[in-house]
């Protein structure tokens, strides 16, 4: 911080005090050295004197024009930084900008120059104006740190509100860099395409970063990012891990993409790889048991959740942070196997696991309400579910779904689109509430209604896949409208490619207009994925009517196995008359 005027001087005044002291005590016979003359004359000092005590006085303006003019006539990096922090912290982006370029313009050889004049460019959103700069900082830094400025880039532009010319403005600057800058430019200039949505030519620099660089973890991490819009990716990831099987931060991160892809038994394949390569570390157990549960195998659920708290339950130091996770895990783990043990059917081992969850938190409400539900207690397990009186929206919203959710699995539709309808109506426009309503709408036999609510979620949120989806299977499921519905499945699938419920739609309208070959096929691969037991019954009757009903049973007994209560299963075997 500068010192006021008055301390200036005391400290000029010390300091001439102490040079005459050390005159006096010198011994007579030591040579008098030649004095040292300063590069700062009289009117250079008055003149940072000045700005310094303007700036004190608030006149921010006038001290960032004085030391502007002072370090333009003496060419001091070190007073260029402080005029551009003066203009900074005085938010004048246009002054901090001036002086950066004109530092750059005193000092053409200045690293700090052209690195503060790209990050003002960026911080004002002028990518328009970054590649001259850009190109200059990359031919004059020391080489070891090009690299670093490239890969700072997407930092550095991640909150530009137009990613896309962004990318037409560094892109050029990045496709001209090659030797040690080729592959930071490649992954730059991938991360800044995945930024503008323009995933094809992400993949494709992906995937040449990958030949450049076999063994690069930038290349595998943006595969894994770019898995939900651009399948190819995940050759990319599985061919690494064949080749390289002991990568287990990229087999986690593979695994996680596949749970959020909606394909579980993918998912429980890379997780149980994950619990035979690293026994001892709990997070892949805690996953297996809740993809385990997912796909319904309460058993497998059960003994790889055991295995988590072996490995939670131990003690072990460490942070504040980590005590909290290891804590986190063990009340999940707790409450998936009161899930576990409600699947199977033994309500009194779900309430003994409950009893070991410490925060009585939404979620151990509503798996203490389902319970409660499943002896009769509906009434009682409904209350259980009601927000508090000074809920929090968020609180209340979350709540009146489960609510909701609980009275759909109890097959009371009615009362659950009744709670959907008082939550939309408290909430306004949500779309996922208001799709919520739509699903229920439809089960109480309400088509029209139903698809007027799917479209209102379409012109609110024009990507929201699972809405295209709903609408597009509801037409196939009442053979209407067959072309429309396809259009509309196809669409949902361009959002979330692989998706197997989208599939399983896609598959369904194929078999509603004729195309039993095609059907099966993408049947097939919906099943691969996610072995529900909706997607199983599909698959199974399409099976049925080619033909193939060996084939067909087997898959119908199998999903009867894991989920024998499904609607959409025992509906399939009663119309068609099948014992599997």
């Amino acid at each position: 911080m500068p010192l006021p005027f008055r301390r200036v001087m005391l400290a000029a005044a010390l300091l001439a005090g102490l040079q005459a002291h050390a005159q006096d005590a010198a011994p007579p016979s030591a040579p008098a050295e030649a004095p040292t003359n300063s590069a700062m004359d009289a009117p250079l000092f008055y003149q940072l004197l000045i700005g310094e005590i303007e700036l004190q006085n608030g006149q921010a303006g006038v001290a960032f024009q004085v030391l502007l003019d002072a370090a333009r006539r003496t060419s001091d990096e070190e007073l260029f930084k402080r005029v551009v922090n003066i203009a900074i912290q005085a938010r004048a982006g246009d002054q901090a900008l001036m002086a950066s370029r004109a530092w750059a313009e005193t000092v053409p050889t200045s690293v700090d120059a052209l690195q503060s004049t790209v990050q003002l460019l960026a911080l004002m959103n002028k990518p328009a104006e970054v590649p001259e700069p850009l190109t200059t900082l990359l031919r004059i830094a020391p080489a070891p740190q090009r690299p670093g400025f490239i890969l700072a880039l997407p930092r550095l532009f991640q909150r530009a509100p137009d990613a896309k010319a962004v990318l037409a403005a560094l892109g050029p600057v990045l496709r001209a860099q090659g030797g040690p800058l080729r592959a930071p430019a490649l992954y730059t200039e991938a991360r800044l395409s995945l930024n503008a949505g323009e995933n094809a030519r992400a993949l494709a620099l992906t995937r040449e970063l990958g030949q450049a660089l076999p063994d690069n973890d930038d290349a595998m991490q943006l595969a894994v990012e770019l898995m939900p819009t651009e399948p190819q990716a995940e050759s990319l990831i599985t061919e690494r891990l064949q080749r390289k099987p002991d990568q287990h931060a990229l087999r986690q991160a593979y695994g996680r993409a596949l749970i959020q892809a909606q394909r579980p038994a993918d998912a429980a394949r890379e997780f149980r790889l994950l619990t035979e390569a690293t026994p001892d570390n709990p997070a892949p157990w805690l996953a297996l048991g809740a993809l385990e549960l997912d796909l319904k195998h309460p058993a497998a659920a059960e003994d790889a959740l055991r295995e988590s708290l072996k490995r939670l339950d131990t003690p072990a130091a460490g942070t504040d942070a980590e005590i909290k996770a290891r804590a986190d895990g063990r009340r999940q783990a707790w409450l998936m196997l009161s899930q576990a043990a409600e699947q199977r059917g033994d309500l009194k081992a779900a309430e003994a696991a409950l009893q070991k969850v410490d925060k009585e938190t939404l979620d151990v409400r509503y798996r203490r309400a389902s319970l409660l539900a499943r002896q009769g207690q509906v009434a009682a397990a409904r209350k259980l579910l009601q927000p508090a009186a000074d809920a929090s929206d968020a609180d209340a919203r979350a709540a009146m779904l489960a609510e909701a959710q609980l009275m759909r699995e109890q097959r009371d539709y009615a009362a659950s689109l009744k709670v959907l309808k008082a939550a939309t109506a408290r909430f306004g426009g949500d779309p996922d509430l208001i799709y919520e309503q739509a699903m229920m709408t439809e089960k109480v036999g309400k088509f029209d209604e139903m698809e007027s609510l799917l479209r209102k979620v379409i012109a609110i949120k024009p990507d929201y896949h699972h809405a295209y989806n709903a609408l597009g299977y509801s037409l196939a499921e009442r053979n209407q409208r067959l072309p429309e519905a396809k259009q509309l499945i196809e669409q949902a699938l361009k959002l979330a490619p692989g998706e197997p419920f989208i599939v399983d739609s896609l598959g369904w309208v194929e078999f509603r207009l004729g195309n039993l070959a095609e059907a099966a096929k993408l049947l097939r691969q919906a099943h691969a994925g996610r072995p529900d037991a909706e997607i199983a019954a599909h698959l199974g009757e399409v099976l049925w009517a080619s033909g193939a009903r060996d084939e067909a049973r087997s898959v119908f007994a199998e999903a009867a196995r894991r989920d024998p209560a499904n609607e959409a299963l025992r509906e399939t075997l009663d119309r068609l008359k099948v014992r599997p």
